[in-house]
């Protein structure tokens, strides 16, 4: 299976280096690149990748800003963050954001590329020096390690009520007309961001937080 990578950086030569370093793997396909958040936008729509690696500082706009609108929506990219920030606040706002990755810059190309392939398919990433810190006394809101439903889109949220509900695929798919390999990818994107170990443990998860029950309906 091909990744399809679109480059969000706004310094050329380190985004040629990743671009060069990348197309020598072959199961990655970089179909765009761009420099700054309004390029990004047009190139991910025309593009439709599967991960947007994203540079934080893109001059006029925040890559935050630019991670939580690219994010947002069904069939959203997955976003990794490649960056030189190492604050606590950029981390804890790009995960708020709904980044599924972030690493500094300075990780190693099989570092980088095991990163990719992690986020695309729905595994959340953070970079050893990161989740040192976080071990070390990094509290993020509770919202982004306690709940981290909150990072569901609104299909994913929809889909994550009926497996709640005891549901299987084929009738979700069904009663949301979607077929059965979209809600498979779906359910697989959900136990990533879930950090759920199977269907079974992000039902269990869930259930917890008050899907499934009618009386939290449309939480």
């Amino acid at each position: 299976m091909t990744i399809r990578i679109v480059l969000v950086e706004d310094h050329p030569i380190y985004r040629d280096g990743v671009r060069t370093g990348l197309a020598a793997i072959s199961e990655f396909e970089v179909v765009g690149e761009c420099g700054d958040a309004t390029s990004a936008r047009d190139v991910v729509r025309r593009a439709a990748p599967d991960v947007v690696l994203m540079d934080l500082d893109l001059g006029g706009e925040s890559g935050i800003d630019l991670t939580r609108e690219l994010s947002a929506g069904d069939g959203a990219p997955a976003v990794l963050v490649l960056t030189m920030d190492d604050s606590d606040a950029a981390l804890v706002e790009c995960l708020r954001a709904g980044a599924r990755g972030y690493l500094m810059k300075g990780v190693d190309l099989d570092e980088l590329a095991d990163a990719i392939r992690q986020v695309a398919d729905g595994e959340a990433v953070l970079g050893p020096g990161v989740a040192r810190r976080i071990l070390h006394g990094l509290a993020p809101p509770p919202e982004v390690v306690q709940r981290p439903d909150r990072h569901l889109t609104t299909r994913e949220r929809e889909i994550l009520e009926q497996m709640a509900q005891g549901w299987g695929n084929a009738q979700i798919a069904t009663t949301l007309f979607l077929s059965p390999k979209t809600v498979r990818n779906y359910v697989s994107l959900i136990l990533g961001k879930l950090q759920a170990s199977s269907r079974g443990d992000a039902v269990v998860r869930a259930r917890q937080w008050g899907y499934g029950d009618p009386a939290t309906e449309g939480r």
